[in-house]
């Protein structure tokens, strides 16, 4: 079976019916043989040790995936968190937030059913706390107020949302000539459709604006939003192939998402990482 093929089964397209058990996945991944997932993986890679820092994994085919993981493990447990809380107001917002977090643990399924397939031990999940030392209070543990609280959830997840977007892209040199490239491309587009959602349910616009972060988000998430004033596509200056609003330098801005490193993805990720 082409590895593409197979990974395709596994795209949020074909898992929105409600969320799949890690029993179902890997009863998937049986289907197809180990010996030919090994063939798409880097000689050596596979004896990569369990506990990976995920900037230093960044630079390969199997690195780009564990700091995807990473960062997946992250959304996941957020979105979870979010809607056992009791914060989020029925109606859209609650639909939006069980829609994104059926796609999250989709994507923490793929990636940890990916790697292993691939003869590879996945990253450990991390020990996240969303407050960042009592900063935030998004599930109202603290009884910082359902107001408040339902405003930090909205900004996090557009933090959340945004970083993966960009550093998915910023990945995707490190996959060219794998099989990998394809499916996590498909999740970068499914991550764009969620930062949208949650953008425009904080009355915003569903795309970035230069590097504007957006009424209401915190000064500490400006590294998100760094870089994306960007107008240089292809070695050429976007804002010059015509004239008029279409080629603003807003809406030359707005046209393009500017990729993460994966250094600085990890930067990001790390201020809710603990352990």
């Amino acid at each position: 079976m082409n590895i593409i093929k197979f990974l395709d089964e596994f795209t949020t397209d074909n898992l929105l019916e409600g969320k799949s058990s890690r029993r179902e996945v890997f009863s998937k991944f049986s289907s197809i043989s180990k010996k030919a997932a090994i063939a798409a993986v880097p000689f050596g890679l596979a004896s990569i040790p369990k506990k990976v820092n995920a900037q230093s994994m960044s630079a390969d085919p199997i690195g780009a995936l564990q700091l995807a993981l990473t960062l997946e493990y992250l959304e996941d447990e957020f979105y979870d968190l979010a809607l056992q809380s009791g914060v989020l107001p029925s109606g859209r917002p609650e639909t939006v937030y069980m829609q994104i977090s059926k796609h999250e643990q989709a994507h923490v399924d793929f990636l940890i059913a990916g790697l292993e397939g691939a003869g590879v031990m996945p990253v450990e999940k991390p020990t996240f706390d969303f407050t960042v030392g009592g900063m935030f209070d998004p599930f109202n543990a603290n009884g910082v107020g359902q107001d408040m609280a339902y405003a930090q959830l909205l900004a996090l997840a557009q933090a959340f949302e945004d970083t993966g977007v960009r550093a998915y892209k910023g990945q995707a040199g490190n996959l060219l000539g794998s099989d990998f490239l394809t499916p996590a491309l498909q999740i970068h587009s499914v991550e764009a459709r969620h930062a949208s959602e949650i953008r425009r349910l904080r009355g915003l616009k569903g795309w970035i604006t230069n590097n504007d972060r957006g009424m209401g988000m915190p000064e500490a998430t400006q590294a998100v939003y760094d870089g994306e004033e960007n107008v240089m596509q292809g070695g050429l200056d976007v804002t010059t192939l015509g004239s008029g609003d279409p080629f603003s330098m807003g809406a030359s801005t707005e046209a393009y998402d500017e990729p993460l490193t994966g250094e600085d993805a990890t930067t990001i990720a790390s201020l809710f990482i603990v352990d």
